[in-house]
């Protein structure tokens, strides 16, 4: 490794400073964004039964906030359950929008990585080239040898800059679509939890018809 990296020039450091950061960023991206971390499952079933037996308390929905993103949304929504429809969904939009930025979080630095190894590599190859005619201008082509450092820095640091940039874009484009995929669900569980909560509520204000239908429709996508 440390005869690639003196064959490569000093190029091949920020390269190889690029790869440490795209694997640090990796693997704490494979940790954070676990399923079970954002979306624990039968949350908002859990949630409804509080609601029904007269559990959902304060604390409760303090714990909720903490507990996962998916819960911080659903605890912006429970918040605001006795106000309408309307503004329990802006509320849980608002939070939704500040939850979906910290999930992308170190993502657009994994993207720029992506971006910049190539052209490092790129860079690197045009200062080996300049060195190889250089050489050719004082030296001539007689002895390769004298070539040799030039014609290593020129291959090195491209072979280099596309090794990291390769997987990080990789990365990069599967992480966006798992955290894209996450928003979606966040959305369709917090619609799930308005749903029922208004259908409660109206239940309450004696309408019933809907307040059945709105729980009947929960109670099967449980099934």
């Amino acid at each position: 490794m440390l005869e690639l990296i003196r064959a490569g020039g000093w190029l091949m450091w920020p390269i190889l400073l690029c790869s440490v950061i795209s694997l640090a960023i990796i693997a704490e991206r494979f940790w954070s964004l676990q399923k079970k971390r954002i979306i624990p499952k039968n949350l908002v079933a859990q949630v409804w039964q509080w609601q029904k037996v007269g559990h959902l308390n304060a604390k409760r929905v303090h714990d909720l906030r903490q507990g996962s993103p998916l819960g911080r949304v659903l605890a912006a929504g429970l918040v605001n359950r006795q106000y309408e429809r309307e503004v329990m969904k802006e509320s849980i939009e608002e939070v939704g929008r500040h939850v979906a930025h910290e999930l992308e979080r170190f993502l657009n630095t994994l993207g720029t990585i992506a971006s910049i190894t190539p052209l490092l590599g790129l860079l690197g190859t045009v200062i080996g080239m300049i060195k190889v005619f250089a050489v050719i201008t004082s030296h001539g082509v007689g002895d390769p040898s004298i070539l040799a450092e030039g014609i290593s820095e020129a291959l090195v640091t491209t072979a280099a800059g596309l090794s990291v940039a390769i997987p990080s874009l990789m990365f990069y484009r599967y992480f966006r679509g798992r955290v894209n995929e996450y928003v979606v669900n966040m959305e369709q569980e917090a619609l799930k939890l308005v749903e029922v909560m208004c259908g409660m509520r109206a239940r309450e204000g004696q309408e019933p018809e809907s307040a059945r239908a709105a729980e009947h429709h929960y109670v099967t996508e449980r099934e």
